[in-house]
């Protein structure tokens, strides 16, 4: 059986699945949902395929079950649907952490996946993948950062630590609708709101967005959108992939979805004091809600690290084999401190209420529900103001083990039934 009929019939017999859930407070009409995958099996590509990522699938799986599909077309299915996040010709950011490397990235073994599902679209796929970042000028796509490094070489977060985003752009995909762009080089380059030729930045207010054009030729302006040399379109979508972490002490705390987005700005308009920490909350809130919500933001537990925002060494992090995911940044950053980070090294600096984190997450919340809240549905975005509180969150859960054997059973399945078919 071939392996993309074989997908087909998963998605078929998805019924099957052996989902668990816990729903909080389900009475109330409008909470805020989250999807949690457990025990992801350490050699995450199944079925002997190095694209499809078990953990990543399951999450893709679980959140289509309960409503949040992950393609928009026109036909119904687990995945797919009129609401769903990812169109056909869309063109599609990736926010990874390559600041760092060792265990302190995004994991590209989870890109990956996620690569490989967007080129997957049932409509076909004619948009692009760009993987982006913001080092500050530490930044590299190649995984070889000298920060807080023993070395220059190239040490991705995956099983084989060559595999870093260039590695997936050049080598695994080699596709014209993967690409890649570093900001640093352009992260002290402003300009002006009707300057569509310059990759640079853009002020609003007192925080900032990046301008660039992509390989294939795409005039990226992240708040506006797509500039098509006459006026802006609307297929620019925004998936933002941060890896769960200790960050430091008296700061932030911890790196999580919220966090992230300072891989997005850039610190070379001066404002870095101010941003560092007292205004970490406020100005994570105008990214999300005044310049551009991400349609989905994962939390790449994989790896955690708990005691180096650099992922190294070895030993200051921990394999957990979990994701996380939600429209919701609040919510996501909340339930991840603490029923991750937290529930690992029992860290009450990493307790969502400890002081150092409430703060800057209560402002987040604040800013963004002040000004209107999330909502979206034209890009596929259903949550409406975000919360820290659990009564208004809804968490699904699933086991991506059982999602793994589930699939083996409908493989062997299918293999008996063809074999029937050659015998008669």
């Amino acid at each position: 059986m071939k392996r993309r009929d074989f997908l087909k019939s998963a998605m078929a017999a998805v019924s099957m699945l052996p989902f668990a859930e816990d729903i909080l407070n389900a009475e109330i009409a409008t909470l805020n949902n989250l999807f949690w995958v457990k025990n992801i099996p350490d050699e995450p590509f199944y079925a002997g395929n190095s694209y499809y990522h078990a953990g990543l699938d399951c999450l893709l799986y679980l959140m289509g079950r309960y409503g949040l599909k992950f393609y928009q077309t026109t036909q119904h299915g687990l995945l797919n649907g009129t609401n769903g996040l990812i169109s056909r010709n869309d063109v599609v950011l990736i926010k990874v952490n390559a600041q760092w490397k060792y265990r302190g990235c995004t994991n590209s073994d989870l890109v990956r996946g996620l690569i490989q599902r967007i080129l997957d679209h049932p409509d076909g796929f004619d948009g692009e993948i760009v993987i982006f970042e913001n080092g500050q000028g530490w930044g590299s796509l190649n995984c070889d950062s000298t920060l807080e490094s023993p070395d220059n070489t190239v040490h991705a977060n995956a099983n084989d630590e060559s595999h870093s985003f260039l590695y997936l752009v050049n080598e695994v995909f080699n596709s014209p609708f993967v690409s890649a762009y570093l900001l640093d080089p352009v992260r002290k380059i402003f300009i002006g709101h009707n300057d569509h030729i310059t990759d640079g930045y853009r002020m609003l207010e007192d925080i900032n967005y990046p301008c660039f054009f992509s390989q294939s030729g795409n005039r990226i302006e992240l708040k506006e959108g797509i500039w098509d040399s006459k006026k802006y379109t609307q297929n620019l979508k925004l998936i933002n992939i941060p890896v769960l972490k200790h960050h430091d002490v008296g700061g932030s705390e911890i790196t999580a979805a919220l966090k992230h987005v300072y891989g997005i700005i850039t610190m070379g308009d001066g404002r870095y004091g101010y941003r560092h920490y007292k205004g970490l909350g406020e100005t994570c809130g105008k990214m999300f809600v005044s310049v551009r919500t991400p349609v989905l933001n994962i939390i790449d537990a994989t790896w955690v690290s708990l005691t180096a925002l650099s992922g190294y060494p070895p030993s200051a992090t921990f394999r957990a084999n979990q994701l996380l995911a939600s429209q919701d940044p609040v919510a996501l950053d909340y339930w991840a401190a603490k029923y991750i980070l937290y529930s690992i090294d029992k860290n009450p600096r990493h307790h969502p209420d400890f002081p150092g984190i409430d703060q800057w997450l209560t402002d987040a919340m604040n800013l963004i529900n002040d000004r209107g809240g999330i909502y979206k549905p034209e890009q596929g975005i259903v949550v409406n103001t975000v919360t820290k509180n659990e009564a208004e969150m809804r968490v699904y859960w699933a086991n991506a083990l059982n999602f793994l054997k589930t699939l083996s059973r409908l493989e062997d399945f299918e293999e008996r039934k063809n074999r029937r078919r050659r015998v008669n």
